[in-house]
């Protein structure tokens, strides 16, 4: 399989405000971003040309941005507007959807007020994170080495770039070994999510979940767990220990790359993908749809 530079495609990307062919979206290396990290995004989705929770990713990459201390110049309306927008310019139904915001280049150094805020969004087609033919089979997890932050030393509830440095070196680590992904811990030593998803477990019938309190509330988590309590589950979130992990008898993760993947091994424990993991991943499809392409 060829795989194309993202630096290197055709279409268009909406940047600050304008439609600019795919390119010639650029920024300069003296960027603030590149250098400290400051930078926020959102991971989204669109199904049959629908994006699905715009408007929460829209809501939550201004929160995101707030909390590292600068405004998106855009509202939630105008940003699902433009992503809509992008869409349509790249002739994309089924695509992933990347919006960004940084700041800019007027000042070089840690102190930044005066930096100009850009925005963009992207989109590309991108099929299912992991292979549909083996999701229920599940997925290998390795046991990270780096841990999620004390909320009380980063950002924790914002969608950051820099806080994914230590997720990347840990799926890195990860894959190298022959996993799909790692779990991570909390600055605790309990268990926290995976580099990029949140993790649920599955005993007597119940599905436990770590409290999301230093890591991301995925907008995807969240609707996952609304799908498990109309399906009639009872949801427990609650703080989970690494000598949990054997009890369970089964396990999935959710994102919006991810969607809801069944795991199979975490380090040295096994788990069976049945028939929960199954309804909950079949109902979750069931629920980004486009209510257009239920009706057909």
């Amino acid at each position: 399989m060829t795989l194309i530079p993202f630096h290197d495609r055709d279409g268009f990307i909406w940047m600050d405000g304008k439609m600019v062919p795919w390119r010639e979206a650029q920024v300069h290396v003296l960027t603030h971003a590149l250098h400290y990290g400051s930078a926020v995004f959102e991971g989204e989705r669109a199904y049959g040309g629908t994006i699905y929770k715009s408007t929460e990713h829209s809501a939550r990459l201004r929160r995101s941005a707030e909390y590292l201390d600068f405004e998106v110049p855009f509202t939630v309306a105008e940003l699902d507007a433009a992503k809509a927008a992008v869409l349509k310019a790249n002739g994309q139904t089924d695509a992933y959807v990347r919006p960004v915001a940084w700041r800019g280049s007027e000042m070089m150094g840690v102190s930044a007020q005066h930096n100009k805020i850009h925005v963009a969004i992207a989109t590309w087609e991108w099929p299912s994170y992991f292979d549909p033919a083996t999701k229920m089979k599940g997925i290998k997890l390795d046991i990270a080495e780096y841990r999620r932050p004390d909320p009380a030393t980063a950002p924790s509830a914002s969608k950051a770039a820099g806080l994914y440095m230590i997720c990347t070196i840990s799926k890195h680590k990860a894959e190298r070994k022959g996993y799909a992904d790692a779990l991570m811990l909390d600055w605790q030593g309990r268990v926290a999510e995976c580099t990029g998803a949140n993790v649920f477990f599955i005993k007597d019938g119940k599905i436990h979940t770590p409290i999301a309190d230093c890591f991301l509330d995925g907008i995807t988590r969240q609707s996952v767990i609304a799908v498990c309590k109309t399906l009639g589950f009872e949801v427990v979130e609650r703080r989970i220990l690494p000598e949990e992990l054997s009890t369970f008898n089964e396990c999935f993760i959710t994102g919006t790359a991810a969607e809801v993947t069944p795991v199979g091994e975490i380090g040295p424990y096994s788990y069976t993908p049945g028939n929960m993991s199954k309804v909950i991943m079949e109902s979750y499809s069931a629920e980004v749809m486009p209510k257009s392409a239920k009706a057909a």
